[in-house]
C-alpha cells in the first residue's frame, strides 16, 4: 500500500449530513460510527478545511470560531467517560431537543457559576479555559480550553440548558481555588448568598473540604459571608413577626440571673411568656461539634429556668416562614399552662 496516496475526499452529502448533527461537535468515536476514519477526520481539518479539531479527539464540523455552546459541549465530550458516550448522537425530535448524556463529567468553576445565572462572573466567551469536574482516578489531562478538575466525590450535577453543571457550592469552591484576589472571592460568595443560589453553610462546607479555609483571603471572605448570613436571617425574623401578627419581642438581648452569671444572648425574647428565639447560624467548620454543645448547654440551662428556647435555622425562615411563625406562636400560647419562669435580667446586646 502506498502511504503517500491521498485519501479520497468525503462526499459532499456526508460532510453536509455530519455538519447538521447536533451542535456540530462530535468525537472521533462518534465519527467512526458514521464511517469516518481518524485519517479522514484529520484530512477534513487540514488548513482551510471544512472542519477543525477543538480538543484531542473532539471535532467541530464547520470552520470559524466555536460558539460558547460548542465549546461547552466539546470539553464535556473530551472529559466524559468514553464507554458512556453515545456512538451516534440522537437527533432532536420536533418537540424535544436532543440532550446528550455526559457520564462522570460536569462543568464547574466560573463557567458553571455563569450558567447558574451569576451576574458577577465573566461571560462565557471571555473564558479562555472551561473547568470540567471528573472523578479523581480518571486518566485525563487538561488540554486546550478544557481544564480538568478532579474530585474523590463527584456530586450529582444540576441540569442547566441541557448541560450537566456542578451545584453552586462545588462550583464556587472550584472557582475560589483559582482566585487570589480577596475582593473577587468576597463578591462571589456574597452574590451566592444574596442571590439565593445557596446557603452559606453549604459554601463553607465545600471550601473546608477543598482545604481552602487555610488561605487568609478566603477566611476573611467567609467571615463576611457569615455576617451577611446573620443579617439576612435577622431581617427575615423581623418580617416573620410582623407578617404573622406575633407580639413584639425585645430584640437582641442578653439574659442574666439577678446578681448572677451571664446566661447567653438571644435574637428575640418575649419576657411575659418566657419564650426565646435563637437563630442557628452555625457554619460547618471543624469546631462545629463544640459550637453545637455550647448551643445545647445554653438551651438546657434556660429551660431549667422555665424559659422555652426555639431554635430557628435561616433556611427554614427562607423556605417555611409561616411554619416557623406557627412554632413560635404555639410556644407563646403554651406559656399559659407552664409554671412561671425564674426571674431574669434582660439587657441589650
Amino acid at each position: 500500500m502506498n502511504h503517500n496516496t491521498p485519501l479520497p475526499p468525503l462526499s459532499p452529502r456526508t460532510v453536509r449530513r455530519l455538519s447538521e448533527a447536533h451542535r456540530r461537535v462530535m468525537t472521533a468515536h462518534q465519527l467512526r460510527a458514521h464511517g469516518v476514519s481518524a485519517a479522514e477526520a484529520n484530512e477534513q481539518c487540514r488548513a482551510r478545511g471544512p472542519w477543525q479539531q477543538l480538543l484531542p479527539g473532539v471535532f467541530l464540523l464547520r470552520p470559524g470560531p466555536p460558539t460558547s455552546e460548542e465549546r461547552l459541549h466539546a470539553v464535556l465530550m473530551y472529559a466524559a467517560r468514553e464507554s458512556a458516550r453515545p456512538a451516534v448522537p440522537a437527533q432532536p425530535g420536533a418537540d424535544e431537543p436532543h440532550r446528550p448524556h455526559y457520564a462522570d463529567a460536569m462543568i464547574t468553576g466560573l463557567a458553571a457559576l455563569t450558567l447558574h445565572g451569576f451576574a458577577g462572573t465573566p461571560p462565557l466567551p471571555s473564558l479562555e479555559q472551561l473547568d470540567v469536574l471528573v472523578p479523581r482516578l480518571r486518566r485525563l489531562r487538561s488540554a486546550g480550553c478544557a481544564r480538568i478538575v478532579r474530585t474523590a466525590d463527584l456530586p450529582v450535577p444540576d441540569q442547566v440548558t441541557g448541560l450537566p453543571v456542578a451545584p453552586v457550592p462545588r462550583a464556587l469552591a472550584d472557582a475560589v481555588a483559582e482566585i487570589a484576589d480577596a475582593g473577587a472571592v468576597h463578591r462571589l460568595l456574597t452574590e451566592a448568598v444574596r442571590g439565593g443560589h445557596c446557603e452559606p453553610a453549604a459554601v463553607v462546607r465545600e471550601l473546608n473540604q477543598a482545604g481552602l479555609l487555610g488561605r487568609a483571603h478566603v477566611v476573611d471572605a467567609v467571615d463576611s459571608l457569615l455576617a451577611e448570613r446573620r443579617a439576612i436571617a435577622e431581617g427575615r425574623l423581623y418580617r416573620m413577626v410582623r407578617a404573622y401578627g406575633l407580639p413584639d419581642p425585645v430584640w437582641n438581648v442578653d439574659l442574666r440571673l439577678p446578681g448572677g452569671p451571664h446566661l447567653g444572648g438571644l435574637d428575640a425574647y418575649w419576657p411575659e411568656q418566657a419564650v426565646a428565639v435563637e437563630l442557628d447560624t452555625r457554619a460547618p467548620r471543624q469546631d462545629e461539634d463544640a459550637l453545637w454543645s455550647e448551643y445545647a448547654r445554653k438551651r438546657e440551662h434556660l429551660e431549667r429556668l422555665g424559659i422555652t428556647v426555639v431554635h430557628v435555622a435561616p433556611k427554614r425562615l427562607r423556605d417555611a416562614m409561616e411554619e416557623q411563625a406557627a412554632v413560635v406562636r404555639t410556644a407563646l400560647m403554651a406559656s399559659r399552662d407552664r409554671e412561671p419562669a425564674a426571674h431574669v435580667v434582660v439587657l441589650p446586646r
